[in-house]
């Protein structure tokens, strides 16, 4: 009899707690819709308000490099002498961009059920993406007045819009979309859905690009409604607007002065260059070609690179981050290369290094990417500097000294686990990798540890061994993750 009471009461306090859970839960949820339904509300009254006048700040120049250094054989002479130990001066340390984590909606965005889902489907670097979206959310805007904006902007905060914003948040996830990405992703979503360089496709993706967390302002120039996307990267060859300390950078705008509306979000978060995870895009696979060390013929690989990601690096804006142009090599260097060029280069250079000490290991690679790329100079190819992510160098049939040091640091990181620099000399870009064995040659000491001298570019030389002519004095030591 008392067991069976202990029972009642306990189901009774178990069920109350369930009850009480859901209410709580209820709550929260009602808390967070109305939470986000105030600061979209307070969002719009501000746009009803008189936007302000900005020129607009000349664009950030790329930085005039000293000329560039040619690659240089290895004297055959010096291939039989031993290398000692040298240390290298340095005269700055660039520290390491640590990532953030990508920004969230200002309060999490409920799922709104619906009768019957309809898709809207649209293509992004030919990879097929869809969201809930169809006829009932379009909408004109018959001008560019304060108010009209402000209306627009009152409709697409309606609850009818969260599976959109769900969704576009959903495809981030999937396909390991950069900041930089998903912006690219939200305009191609808008401009298909309103048109492209329409004021409907402007505001819808900066509704959707807000609403993910992201900081951004609105501009309006001779009746044309512009997103403007704070970032704390310095872009080159792009006008932008300084406010409040954040600089703000405009999607296909040549205006000068704009009027800008001031109007902010709570936690909004600027837009990261950081490209922390691969893309996955729809493979389109570029013709094969083979990649082959000449010091070391059985490390050869037959490469056929994705297209698809390859025309997204190009799209990548050059940047730099607290006014330092060595900070931009360390964005190319980190973004890690995609599982499938993985799989095709990797087991070659696995096999190859496999049983060896560092020191050979290291060599083995490093003579693979002195010998296997052709170099060329970008000014000859591009018209300027342009750095190449490590993927795209296995692509491009050219590539220069930044290139192939980011390469070679990818490289020595994946396969050997081991921890390299960038070395920039002027006019030069190298490493510098810390072995865990004894090795000897010319290094960098950082923190009591020994960083040996790699160089991609010194075409047969050694680790080790420093290009003739370098101005040690002036090198800046580049860290990476």
């Amino acid at each position: 009899m008392l067991f069976g009471i202990m029972s009642f009461v306990a189901n009774a306090q178990v069920n109350g707690f369930e009850e009480a859970y859901k209410a709580f839960r209820q709550q929260a949820i009602q808390d967070y819709e109305n939470f986000r339904d105030k600061v979209n509300k307070e969002y719009a009254d501000f746009m009803r308000q008189a936007w302000e006048r900005y020129q607009a700040l000349p664009e950030i120049p790329k930085p005039k490099d000293e000329p560039p250094v040619p690659p240089t054989p290895y004297p055959k002479d010096d291939k039989e002498e031993p290398i000692k130990d040298t240390p290298q001066p340095y005269e700055e340390i660039i520290p390491v961009v640590e990532p953030e984590p990508q920004p969230k909606p200002v309060a999490p965005i409920r799922e709104q059920p619906q009768p019957e889902e309809t898709y809207f489907n649209f293509s992004f670097f030919q990879t097929s993406c869809k969201v809930r979206l169809d006829e009932s959310h379009r909408f004109v805007l018959k001008d560019c007045q304060m108010n009209t904006l402000a209306d627009a902007w009152e409709r697409l905060a309606g609850s009818e819009y969260n599976n959109v914003i769900r969704d576009c948040l959903e495809l981030r996830i999937r396909h390991r979309l950069c900041d930089w990405a998903y912006l690219l992703m939200l305009q191609e979503l808008s401009d298909a859905y309103f048109g492209q360089n329409t004021n409907e496709s402007t505001l819808l993706c900066a509704y959707l690009y807000c609403q993910s967390g992201y900081q951004m302002r609105l501009g309006l120039g001779n009746n044309r409604l512009y997103l403007l996307v704070a970032s704390k990267h310095q872009i080159y060859e792009s006008g932008y607007w300084e406010i409040d300390g954040m600089y703000y950078y405009p999607f296909n705008c040549q205006e000068q002065s704009l009027d800008i509306c001031g109007a902010s979000f709570p936690n909004e978060q600027p837009l990261s260059l950081l490209v922390n995870e691969s893309p996955l895009f729809t493979e389109r696979l570029a013709d094969s070609r083979t990649l082959q060390s000449e010091r070391y013929p059985n490390v050869k690989a037959k490469i056929s690179s994705d297209e698809n990601l390859v025309s997204f690096f190009a799209t990548y804006p050059t940047s730099m981050l607290d006014d330092n142009f060595c900070t931009r090599w360390s964005f190319y260097a980190n973004t890690p290369m995609s599982e499938r060029m993985k799989n095709q280069l990797y087991p070659s250079l696995q096999n190859a290094v496999k049983g060896r000490s560092q020191h050979e290991a290291v060599n083995i690679l490093l003579n693979f990417v002195q010998t296997a790329f052709v170099y060329e100079y970008d000014d000859k190819v591009w018209g300027g500097d342009r750095a190449f992510f490590a993927e795209e160098s296995i692509y491009y049939p050219y590539c220069d000294c930044e290139d192939r040091s980011i390469l070679f640091s990818r490289l020595v990181r994946d396969l050997l686990g081991l921890k390299v620099l960038l070395v920039y000399y002027p006019g030069h870009l190298a490493t510098a990798v810390h072995f865990t064995e004894s090795v000897s040659g010319d290094y960098i000491s950082l923190d009591n540890q020994k960083y040996v001298v790699c160089d991609p570019t010194y075409i047969g030389a050694p680790v080790g061994a420093t290009m003739p002519d370098m101005d040690n004095g002036s090198a800046k030591v580049i860290l990476l993750e």
